[in-house]
């Protein structure tokens, strides 16, 4: 995929393909929209049944994964105190019409709630079988375009990443941004976002470049962001595109024609430390990008390989997170615990990967720490929040 934005250099042909941002959004569902504030009543002194919909029956890489996401339940239920969770999984096959089928059955067979599926329009097909039956649906995609009504996702959002960049650029004086972004579903979603937190944080617009997805189109858009930045005089530059697509040969282009990392600002919408060739980039060295609460992600890290015996896949913390949340508001014993009101309480929950919340419109919040490349490393210059109201939100 995206081979033709591979340029002839050693350093940008060692990149490989991150799936991780890609499978979660892979799909464009139908919207449910709405706002959920309604649930089941649960019976809080016995065990509660919960749904867990996983990818398996699917491809390799899914029953990878959904063996992944199952053992991170597992796990945030082995944290749980006083609480106990009846966890009944069903297989979706990576596939909608399945989803569909077995999110029906699970309510079918007493689930107060459903934790995934995978893909949004598997997540976007649970979430309209039971809508229904008023239970809610806590998705793994991170596609908030099927997010409302009972459908929340738990997936890390662009809107999230941009604001807490954007908010961290403009306290560093980094206020005049200039948009790059490609001509796809993903890089006019994350454009928006970005936007939307420039107008958010105070900070200015200066411009908007994007480009068609192929090589000849990131070459040719060089020459106008070059034009943009000049005549804007703006100090910052905030790229869409992942380590997947265009994002090296802009790490490769962009200082060749005179945008240096060292007077303009680089930043990210995507992580630049997965996979680690990426640290290599000149270009990139400097930049600015968003990764999860890193003390947080190396903690649910170790645990996992302590109790299975190997890494977790990179979305596997989803899982733990989901069951993370069902078990906090469940040890409050109330019978509405599940509902759309008590899912999207501001305290929100402490996550495989650090804070996260839920948001009345179906998408999330989630703590952030921002991080740059020094010497081909990662070093975080600002610590992910370790509460919400604090700073980054």
């Amino acid at each position: 995929m995206f081979a033709f934005l591979q340029p002839a250099r050693k350093a940008l042909r060692l990149l490989t393909l991150s799936l991780f941002a890609l499978a979660l959004a892979a799909c464009e569902p139908v919207m449910m929209g709405g706002i959920s504030g309604g649930g089941p009543s649960v019976d809080t002194s016995k065990p509660v049944p919960v749904a867990l919909l996983v990818p398996r029956g699917g491809s390799d890489s899914d029953n990878l994964l959904a063996t992944s996401l199952e053992n991170a339940a597992r796990l945030a239920m082995r944290d749980l105190t006083g609480v106990a969770i009846d966890l009944r999984v069903y297989a979706t096959a990576g596939n909608a019409a399945t989803a569909s089928s077995v999110a029906a059955q699970a309510v079918n067979d007493g689930a107060k709630i459903i934790i995934g599926p995978l893909y949004a329009e598997a997540a976007n097909a649970a979430g309209v079988a039971v809508a229904g039956a008023g239970v809610n649906v806590l998705a793994f995609s991170n596609n908030t375009t099927i997010a409302g009504g009972n459908v929340f996702v738990l997936g890390p959002t662009f809107q999230t990443t941009a604001d807490r960049l954007v908010s961290y650029a403009t306290r560093q004086g980094k206020s005049r941004i200039v948009v790059v972004s490609a001509q796809d579903v993903a890089g006019q979603l994350g454009r928006t976002a970005i936007q939307n937190a420039i107008a958010n944080s105070g900070g200015t617009l200066a411009g908007a470049v994007d480009y068609p997805l192929s090589q000849q189109g990131v070459i040719d858009a060089v020459p106008r962001i070059k034009a943009t930045m000049d005549s804007t005089g703006a100090d910052a530059v905030f790229m869409t595109s992942s380590t997947a697509s265009a994002l090296p040969l802009l790490a490769q282009l962009l200082p060749e024609a005179g945008i240096q990392p060292t007077v303009t600002q680089y930043i990210g919408l995507t992580r630049w430390d997965i996979p680690s060739p990426t640290l290599s980039l000149p270009g990139l060295q400097g930049g600015w990008f968003a990764v999860p609460d890193p003390a947080r992600s190396a903690a649910f890290r170790s645990k996992y390989e302590a109790a299975y015996g190997s890494a977790p896949h990179p979305v596997a913390g989803l899982g733990f997170d989901g069951i993370a949340a069902v078990g906090a508001l469940v040890a409050k014993g109330r019978s509405n615990a599940l509902t759309g009101a008590a899912l999207t309480q501001g305290a929100g929950f402490q996550g495989a990967s650090g804070i996260f919340r839920l948001r009345a419109d179906g998408t999330n919040d989630r703590g952030l720490a921002i991080a740059t490349i020094r010497n081909n490393q990662v070093v975080v210059i600002d610590a992910a929040p370790q509460s919400f109201g604090g700073a980054g939100f």
